[in-house]
């Protein structure tokens, strides 16, 4: 069962991720000063999440530990 667009949201902002303005719809951006470039994360909150999504935001997490 994928995890929810929220659940991604949570765990970007407990590693320290912090949303910026620049979005588009329903795109959110997501910064940390230890990881170059954005993770862009699409989606209504309670829509499912994309593998793809899932994964990116796996890498992102890892990168900044």
């Amino acid at each position: 069962m994928p995890r929810k667009i929220r659940e991604l949201i949570r765990d970007l902002n407990e590693a320290g991720f912090g949303q910026i303005s620049g979005g588009k719809g329903s795109h959110r951006k997501f910064v940390h000063e230890r990881f170059s470039g954005a993770v862009t994360i699409s989606g209504k909150v309670g829509g499912d999440a994309k593998p793809y999504q899932e994964k990116q935001v796996k890498r992102a997490i890892e990168d900044v530990q």
